[in-house]
């Protein structure tokens, strides 16, 4: 069973039978491309495209193309010279084959199809959000939060024993690489690190005061994110995987809810020189679902977010991704992949997952998460894949295939939504983060660990999950999906479920 497909792929559409919509879908509604615009110098009023310009780190490699980048009728909007990534505007549609022949270019391409500023899109799905009465009404046990009680997620990790240990430390801080954190939550406020927060979105960043929060018609998305890693344990609303340690947000996704390369680039950087121990990246850089190493454009996307991607790691971050919510096996021999490029016009192709890569989830050292459901099974949606999916934790299902044990009542995920509001989501959006604060409690009880270190932490803390076969979590009689591999590591738990409390006393 595959989930439907949706352009924000990481908070999935729950199947019919739901009683609310999760998924944030954004479907571009337009079909123009650069191709159809004229050269600059023919035309003033031709449509700009962005492009990453990729050379070898450095000063001196840098200088003489961004020399070039003018002469081929370029205008650099920012360039990051210790990864060798530099991000231009051009309105000249062979812009990309000109720079491609100059000395000291490694790689150079298009990080949309569409033009500059990209098309409207629609928010066809918006979190299930806490009415203020069932907020009033909520009871918890003393010692927990008041809404806990609801969050089943946090016991199939064991977060909620590991907080009678340790809440994590002030001194770590989670990056929510995503649509932007709303600092002014009640549940994350007093978590909040400024210091760490940014807008990326033009690929530059933007300090400006507040720059890093969602505007009021954009997603939700990550400002979910940051609660699940991080919500304070303050009596008031939910209580995050690591409710001691601080949470930033470093906004990459632009108004019409796109993650462009030039952005995600910026946000490792970002995180990478502001003293970031992990990322969570709940998203896929667009508008390629997989960025093909034989296309050139797409080569270039790829090299640019590996480069920083690494840079992150290299600087002392822990990188964690989400597997993505099509029930892909990523360890398939190919793929039909309907929805690239998400931006113009999408076209059905068969790509090779090997070769053809999802960016950042399958770049080399990023944990990639899969998700479970309230009944510890993988999700309906989750996509999985022998040696490709690292680790599991809980991502929501729908209720009908995995109902939690009461008094949780929504086999969704609890988080934190603008306005001091509270609410369910589903996807592999929603697992990602469990590890993400997993990560940063075992950077809490190990402060000196190197990202290798907390990773390796990570997957021999991991409780080990066989493959469930066979797996058909509809029960229509019909195999959802295949699991290869033992029960120490196998292509739907990868090595097993994330541990927290392993995490606190390991």
């Amino acid at each position: 069973m595959t989930a439907p497909h949706a352009r924000y792929r990481r908070a999935v559409a729950i199947p019919a039978g739901m009683a609310m919509a999760t998924a944030l879908a954004f479907l571009p509604n337009t079909t123009a491309t650069a191709a159809d615009e004229a050269p600059a110098a023919v035309a003033a009023d031709a449509t700009p495209l962005s492009y990453v310009v990729n050379v070898k780190p450095g000063h001196g490699t840098s200088a003489h193309v961004k020399k070039a980048v003018g002469k081929a009728g370029g205008t650099i909007v920012t360039s990051y010279d210790q990864i060798g990534v530099i991000v231009v505007h051009s309105s000249d549609p062979d812009f990309a084959k000109t720079i491609r022949k100059v000395r000291g270019v490694q790689s150079a391409g298009a990080t949309r199809t569409a033009p500059l500023p990209t098309a409207v899109t629609a928010d066809l799905g918006t979190p299930k959000a806490l009415s203020a009465a069932e907020v009033a009404r909520a009871d918890a046990p003393a010692g927990q939060d008041p809404l806990e009680p609801q969050q089943w997620d946090l016991p199939a990790i064991k977060a909620d024993k590991a907080h009678e240990k340790s809440l994590g430390s002030s001194k770590v801080t989670v990056a929510v690489i995503d649509t932007g954190v709303d600092d002014t939550h009640p549940d994350i406020a007093p978590n909040f690190d400024r210091a760490a927060s940014v807008n990326c979105v033009s690929g530059k960043p933007d300090t400006a005061d507040g720059a890093w929060r969602p505007g009021t018609s954009e997603s939700p998305h990550g400002t979910h994110v940051a609660g699940e890693i991080a919500a304070a344990k303050n009596g008031v609303g939910m209580t995050g995987v690591a409710p001691g340690v601080k949470v930033s947000g470093i906004k990459v996704s632009n108004p019409d809810g796109f993650f462009y390369t030039e952005a995600v680039v910026c946000g490792f950087v970002w995180a990478a020189e502001h003293g970031v121990d992990v990322t969570n990246n709940s998203y896929y850089t667009d508008p390629w679902y997989f960025n093909c190493k034989n296309d050139p454009d797409q080569k270039a996307l790829l090299d640019a977010v590996t480069r920083a991607s690494r840079y992150a790691e290299k600087k002392g971050a822990v990188n964690v991704a989400a597997a993505g919510n099509e029930n892909y096996d990523l360890a398939a021999d190919e793929i039909t992949d309907p929805s690239s490029p998400n931006d113009s016009t999408p076209g059905e192709r068969v790509v090779d997952p090997s070769e053809c890569l999802d960016i950042p989830t399958q770049l080399p050292g990023v944990v990639t998460v899969a998700s479970t459901g309230a009944k510890g099974l993988k999700s309906s949606f989750s996509n999985y894949g022998l040696k490709v999916a690292d680790i599991a934790a809980p991502g929501g299902d729908s209720t009908a295939y995995q109902k939690p044990e009461p008094p949780a009542t929504s086999g969704l995920i609890l988080g934190t939504l603008p306005g001091g509001k509270w609410g369910y989501m589903a996807g592999t959006s929603m697992a990602s983060p469990h590890v993400a604060g997993v990560a940063a409690l075992i950077k809490s009880t190990h402060p000196y660990a190197s990202p290798a270190l907390v990773k390796a932490l990570l997957y021999a803390q991991a409780d080990a999950k066989a493959c469930t076969d066979p797996y058909d979590i509809n029960a229509d009689g019909k195999i959802d999906a295949v699991c290869e591999g033992s029960k120490n590591r196998n292509g739907f738990y990868g090595w097993g479920i994330a541990d927290a409390l392993d995490a606190v006393t390991k």
